[in-house]
């Protein structure tokens, strides 16, 4: 299966608690909701673009217990996210989650390697395995260059602290967009869709004076 980042994120790169004031206060962070004043149908439907490519999910400990308290009450038989999410079996990265505590079924703790665990994963049928929010989880699986695709939803908000998608130490690479999933939203939000281009890490280059032109020189 092909792995897919799915993720909210601020102009600043910001991606902690974009859904709620208590979402995640981890490190003090008292900035949470920033994005709910900004969400839309245009939003709504980029999100659920992304769950419809689901066939399992990927989760951070955190991001499971969060989700796991919310959507398994949301019962409406017309909702996309929570059909895919209540019934698709489901990955945790939790060592410390025992399988009484990981009660949202499907569910399976993965309790391996976690690298190695993920790349079995990426090996069973299907077409996609996501991961949402998940933020320390993202870290590992960036560093490790697993992820295949990255989709972004990017608000015009500046939040000014908290966990970033890529921190500093962050892996360096260079990404591609895809068309199909890269627009502008009304409102100002951004639709992201990279992939990891083929040269990975990023380039160089620089601007230079050519026979009083400017022009640019790679490496």
């Amino acid at each position: 299966m092909l792995l897919s980042v799915n993720v909210f994120v601020s102009l600043d790169g910001v991606m902690q608690g974009p859904g709620a004031p208590d979402e995640d206060r981890s490190g003090g962070f008292d900035r949470g909701g920033w994005l709910v004043p900004h969400a839309s149908a245009h939003t709504n439907e980029v999100v659920e673009s992304w769950f419809r490519a689901a066939d399992a999910f990927l989760f951070g400990r955190t991001s499971f217990d969060l989700l796991g308290g919310y959507w398994p009450k949301v019962t409406e038989p017309g909702n996309l996210i929570a059909t895919k999410l209540n019934t698709l079996p489901k990955y945790v990265a939790g060592s410390t989650l025992s399988d009484e505590e990981a009660d949202w079924s499907p569910t399976t703790v993965l309790r391996g390697e976690l690298v190695d665990e993920v790349r079995r994963l990426k090996e069973l049928p299907g077409t996609e395995l996501q991961v949402h929010g998940s933020w320390k989880l993202v870290q590992t699986l960036h560093q490790a260059g697993l992820v295949d695709v990255y989709r972004l939803l990017q608000f015009p908000v500046v939040v000014g602290t908290g966990k970033r998608l890529f921190p500093d130490g962050s892996m360096p690479a260079t990404f591609a967009a895809v068309e199909e999933g890269s627009r502008v939203l009304p409102g100002g939000v951004v639709s992201l869709t990279l992939e990891p281009a083929s040269h990975g890490a990023i380039s160089a280059g620089e601007y230079a004076v050519d026979e009083g032109r400017s022009v640019t020189v790679l490496d």
